[in-house]
């Protein structure tokens, strides 16, 4: 498995406290079968990420957990604000796209989805990327389902929150948004491995297949789209999102 969305980077926004932080996210990761984590600090204006930097980070923490012998390989990216995805130039732009491909993963605005987030959407494709969408299940309103449908046929994809599909509080609205065909890909959003969300994702992915209608794509969700994102492959969606 491959994580897209993860901040394991350590002491650089809200992620990982410290590098030995990093290397038990690292562990967490290797349990629970993930082989690639790509590292999303966030990119806005409240975190001070200075993108020239994230390849030099990146490699400590690859050295560090190969000196650990940690299976893991971290991979380059960033979780990009929408507010701040039209001030950055090409070269800083490429620099955080997940892997090496052409995909952002973009955080919306808080509170509900709106327009603008299509507008940011339409810019990436005009510049060559794709947006894959972060986390679009705490941004509930009365046409949350519309606006995520909108997203994907602007050429987005989704990606939700694993650790979503195990909490009671929030695992019913997460099978609601997997059965209309609103989510393409899961990610742990993992901050630290000293509390919050877990570096895993097995057991939602085990979740997902108990939904009759995403059973059959529960291979492509896993394996085959997150490795086109990394690796920069043409991809399609073998289903369709669909509105209330």
């Amino acid at each position: 498995m491959i994580d897209l969305h993860c901040h394991i980077l350590p002491a650089l926004d809200d992620g990982a406290l410290d590098i030995d932080d990093s290397i038990a996210m690292g562990r967490q990761a290797v349990d629970d079968g993930i082989e690639a984590i790509c590292a999303t600090p966030h990119i806005r204006h409240d975190h001070d990420v200075r993108i020239e930097q994230l390849a030099g980070r990146v490699e400590a923490v690859n050295q560090r957990l190969r000196d650990e012998g940690v299976p893991v390989t971290v991979l380059q990216g960033g979780e990009v604000a929408e507010t701040a995805v039209e001030g950055l130039s090409e070269e800083a732009l490429s620099r955080v796209t997940l892997g090496k491909g052409s995909w952002v993963l973009l955080e919306p605005a808080p509170g509900p989805l709106t327009d603008s987030l299509t507008r940011r959407v339409e810019h990436l494709s005009e510049r060559g990327h794709r947006a894959l969408i972060a986390h679009p299940e705490r941004h509930l309103s009365a046409d949350m389902y519309e606006r995520i449908a909108a997203l994907i046929v602007a050429g987005a994809l989704v990606q939700a929150t694993a650790d979503f599909f195990l909490r009671e509080r929030t695992a019913a609205g997460m099978r609601s948004l997997a059965e209309a065909g609103l989510i393409h890909v899961l990610s742990s959003d993992a901050h630290s491995s000293l509390g919050g969300r877990p570096l895993q994702m097995a057991e939602a992915f085990a979740k997902l297949r108990q939904i009759e209608p995403v059973a059959p794509y529960i291979e492509w969700m896993r394996d085959v789209a997150p490795l086109a994102i990394v690796e920069g492959q043409e991809l399609s969606v073998p289903f369709e999102g669909r509105s209330r």
